[in-house]
């Protein structure tokens, strides 16, 4: 995802000032975050987190596309705040996610009058990604929770009962990511799929949401970015 991002963001006349890994977190500092703009972070929730907050308290907005550090977020956002700075989190930064997302949130309204419909997911990704199931899945799940009252929550482990929506989470190599949900009666179904070819959406999603972000204060998602 960094190989990539560097790339596009080169291609749109962007200058990457800074690129951190594990083997270089020390140069996070105060003295090189002050050439930064804006921060994309992409890395794991191990590490995620401490990255974020780095970059707030040194006033550097973020647009953190790592996934698995939820219970985190709330801290992230308080710290925005209190260093007057931005932040966009999101699960998936592709734009086309981000319309699926719209999409399945409709579906789910509609068919919350269709109890004959049963729904469930399926996400496919590349063997080195961590988390199971992935963020993008989890966000499609709590949209369909919200608007569909016969389920109050989602698992990927057995056993399922009638409230529950149940993600399957497969890992194969050189999936950069699938994501389905399927409504299923006795007499048919009816299937919402995203499918990603390359990484590119998902890097020009975050490149995107950064060029909002700069100059701006605040707690932000992609439906702004968007203007969905």
């Amino acid at each position: 995802m960094g190989k990539t991002i560097e790339r596009i963001a080169t291609e749109r006349g962007h200058q990457i000032v800074l690129k951190i890994t594990s083997k270089n977190s020390a140069d996070l500092n105060a003295v090189n975050l002050a050439r930064v703009d804006v921060a994309i972070e992409f890395t794991n929730p191990e590490s995620a987190f401490e990255n974020v907050q780095k970059c707030l308290h040194n006033n550097v907005p973020v647009v953190c596309g790592s996934t698995g550090w939820n219970h985190q977020l709330k801290a992230a956002q308080d710290i925005c705040v209190a260093n007057n700075t931005a932040l966009i989190q999101s699960s998936n930064f592709s734009i086309g996610v981000n319309v699926f997302f719209e999409i399945n949130s409709q579906l789910a309204k509609v068919m919350n009058n269709y109890p004959a419909y049963d729904v469930r997911m399926l996400e496919v990704h590349h063997t080195q990604k961590k988390d199971a199931p992935s963020g993008t899945a989890i966000t499609l799940a709590e949209k369909i929770i919200k608007q569909l009252s016969r389920k109050n929550n989602w698992s990927i482990t057995q056993p399922f009962d009638n409230n529950t929506l149940s993600i399957t989470a497969e890992r194969i190599d050189e999936v950069p990511g699938t994501h389905s949900v399927t409504y299923s009666s006795t007499i048919d179904d009816i299937e919402l799929k995203h499918t990603a070819h390359n990484r590119d959406g998902f890097a020009l999603g975050a490149i995107v949401a950064a060029e909002f972000l700069k100059n701006k204060k605040g707690i932000f998602t992609m439906k702004e970015v968007l203007d969905l």
